[in-house]
């Protein structure tokens, strides 16, 4: 269970005289080697018995506690093989100035040898006097808790003048007590305090801010000790005081750089003020270095975004200083910053103006400096606002066709551009209008926005004006009414600067067109605006009735456009729609409206009115006879008296004749009758025609 120490245990011989005696013997701590220089005696030349019979030379006292029982051997080797090591060990339980006999004791000599000595598992010896050829005795059987002496002396006279350091390791079952060996007791590793120095054989190295500066060694302890319970810390200016804990460093002092500081660890137990191990040692050193930092002025560049006046800086990014554990705060001013009020404490996105920033910087050993921020704006991005034209869609005229990459907002390089439906998306980056959308992008006049943005990463938005050009119409195109055999002239008018009509003219009119529908394709500027125009056939008259009393004729008309002319010729025409003296038989009435189109006509007949009847029998004008009709539509012959009241009808079961009797078969009274006839022709508008007259009835009984 061998275990490098972290003891410094190459001392020169006038640090450790005390340690040359017994009473200030150094505690072994485990089975750890250990290497040494003795030189001279302590302060006591002790009377050492068995083998040692001349006295001590160059020695140093050992004490070591069994922990676990077994066997115990050691190997001492000088570095220089002609020096003459001798020992002898004490115990168990002893105490100096009541030793006893050594238990083991080696005084052989070099010559034929070897320098080599020790207790090992062969020999049988338990003591070699002086000049012995054994130089090794017989290991030790111990047991836990024992406590044991080892005396080591250099011995020299005018024949062995060699001097050199030892080197000891320990063998055998045996362990030694060490509360630095022991998980239970010691269970995070010590610390060393500072840093390693450039040569790793020098003493580590704590930083000051100051040389000199007054330090506080206390303010190591916690560092050192790691969290292990129970032991306890002290500092001192000697590898000799560490080691026996002498002279303690018991308040700050004043230190410097060149001066090499100790620090020893010793265990106390809780429960036994007096266990051996409480006596070990472990020690180091180190050195104080100066740390005073200085912080470096800088500037620092941010984003002048749209050209607000603001822009947002992240101070971490300004390189004051090269040392990441450092810890830095920002202050507006330097009087903020000696006083420690009003810290900017959104130093990652710090919004400001171009100005200053004073920043405090401590180094992970305390050490302060302080350095300036310049805050400046990168050179900012120069854009204009724009606008773009576009025709308006045929199938959506409120809208046009915009290619945004076209809008000229910035004449600098080396910069991108995306494009926006609204000042806030831009801001904010929301809602992109994607390029290949920008490139082709449809949209009503309005307004959209383009952020710039430069190799800095800074931008500004420009305003794109979009206007849709409204399609420009002919005022003068109208469309028309002729007659449905009439022609035509189509004029879109003066003022543009093509035109082409669907019959293929590209002419201002087209002459000779009869009724249809027509367009034309009329430019202006860059934009077509096609205009459709139809030409109507004008409707047609249509009579609706004709009403025939005795020779007059009154024609009704609806449809068309009044007024209506009317005509029993085809070339003399009236205002008024009754004709009078019509002559008996056929007749031609002709009517047209205000287009003077062709005129509609309807034949009409005048009957020759039998205006008496006498139903007497003898066969001559015995009734009114209107049968000749029957295959009308809506037939109907009425006869009235005088008073208009209805007391006759004629229907296909009499033959649509009346022979001067009501309905009921009784004969009428002599006298004068009115009669009416009307039915529906079979034309297109089902014309109604009514014959009204009067006859005179002679009935004689």
């Amino acid at each position: 269970m061998k275990k490098t120490l972290l003891f410094l245990l190459l001392f020169i011989s006038q640090t450790f005289f005390s340690q040359a005696d017994c009473t200030s013997a150094l505690s072994v701590c485990g089975n750890s080697s250990i290497t040494y220089s003795p030189l001279g005696i302590g302060a006591v030349n002790e009377s050492l018995g068995g083998c040692l019979t001349t006295g001590e030379h160059n020695s140093i006292w050992y004490k070591f506690t069994i922990a676990t029982g077994g066997t115990l051997t050691f190997d001492l080797v000088p570095n220089d093989p002609a020096a003459d090591y001798d020992w002898a060990v004490y115990g168990p339980n002893v105490t100096c100035g009541s030793l006893g006999s050594p238990i083991r004791c080696n005084a052989a000599t070099v010559i034929g040898v070897g320098a080599s000595t020790g207790l090992n598992m062969t020999s049988t010896l338990t003591n070699a006097a002086g000049g012995s050829l054994t130089p090794y005795c017989k290991y030790l059987d111990v047991l836990p808790g024992q406590t044991y002496y080892l005396y080591i002396d250099n011995w020299v006279d005018g024949i062995n003048p060699t001097m050199a350091p030892f080197s000891l390791t320990w063998g055998g079952t045996a362990t030694l007590a060490s509360p630095f060996t022991d998980p239970t007791i010691q269970p995070h590793p010590f610390v060393a305090p500072g840093l390693p120095a450039a040569n790793p054989a020098d003493p580590r190295e704590v930083v000051v801010c100051n040389n000199p500066a007054i330090f506080d060694f206390t303010t190591l302890s916690a560092g050192i000790l790691n969290n292990n319970p129970n032991f306890l810390i002290s500092y001192h200016t000697t590898q000799n005081n560490a080691l026996s804990g002498t002279n303690p460093i018991l308040t700050p002092i004043t230190v410097n750089t060149t001066t090499t500081y100790y620090y020893s660890i010793h265990y106390l137990d809780p429960a036994n003020p007096t266990n051996p191990i409480n006596s070990c040692r472990q020690v180091g050193a180190f050195k104080f270095k100066m740390g005073n930092i200085t912080g470096t002025n800088v500037n620092l560049f941010a984003c002048n975004n749209n050209n607000a006046g603001l822009g947002t800086f992240n101070l971490t990014t300004a390189a004051v200083f090269g040392d990441p554990t450092a810890t830095k705060k920002y202050y507006p001013t330097l009087t903020d910053l000696n006083a420690g009020t009003n810290e900017i404490l959104n130093f990652t996105a710090y919004v400001a103006a171009e100005g200053t920033v004073y920043v405090k910087i401590t180094s992970q050993f305390g050490c302060i400096a302080t350095a300036v921020i310049t805050l400046k704006f990168f050179p900012v991005v120069v854009v204009n606002d724009a606008t773009l034209r576009s025709c308006f869609i045929e199938t959506n005229p409120s809208t046009g066709l915009f290619n945004l990459t076209n809008a000229s907002v910035t004449t600098q390089g080396g910069i991108t551009k995306k494009y926006y439906p609204s000042l806030t998306d831009a801001l904010n980056g929301t809602n992109e209008i994607p390029a290949t959308l920008a490139a082709a992008y449809i949209a009503p006049s309005g307004v959209v926005y383009i952020k710039v943005t430069n190799g800095n990463g800074c931008f500004a938005i420009a305003k794109v004006t979009l206007i849709v050009i409204a399609p420009v119409y002919s005022t003068v195109l109208k469309d028309k009414i002729i007659c449905m055999e009439d022609k035509t002239t189509l004029d879109a008018g003066p003022g543009f600067s093509s035109y082409q009509w669907s019959t293929g003219a590209t002419t201002q009119s087209i002459n000779n067109v009869g009724v249809g529908t027509y367009w034309v394709k009329l430019k202006t500027g860059d934009c077509i605006t096609t205009q459709t125009v139809k030409v109507y056939a004008s409707e047609q008259p249509v009579i609706s009735s004709v009403d025939i009393s005795t020779t007059t004729v009154t024609i009704s008309v609806m449809g068309g456009t009044a007024p209506y002319k009317y005509s029993i010729d085809n070339i003399t025409w009236q205002d008024s729609n009754i004709f009078t003296n019509v002559p008996r038989g056929d007749n031609m009435i002709y009517v047209k409206d205000a287009y003077d189109c062709e005129p509609i006509n309807i034949t009409i007949v005048v009957p020759n009115l039998i205006n008496v009847i006498t139903p007497n029998g003898d066969g001559i004008n015995d009734v009114i006879d209107y049968s000749a009709l029957a295959a009308k539509q809506n037939l109907v012959f009425n006869i009235f008296d005088r008073y208009g009241s209805k007391i006759f009808q004629a229907d296909k079961f009499n033959g649509y004749k009346w022979n001067g009797t009501t309905n009921g078969g009784m004969k009428v009274p002599t006298g004068n009758y009115w009669y009416s006839v009307s039915w529906n022709e079979k034309d297109k508008k089902n014309t109604l025609f009514k014959y009204t007259g009067w006859v005179m009835v002679k009935n004689r009984e």
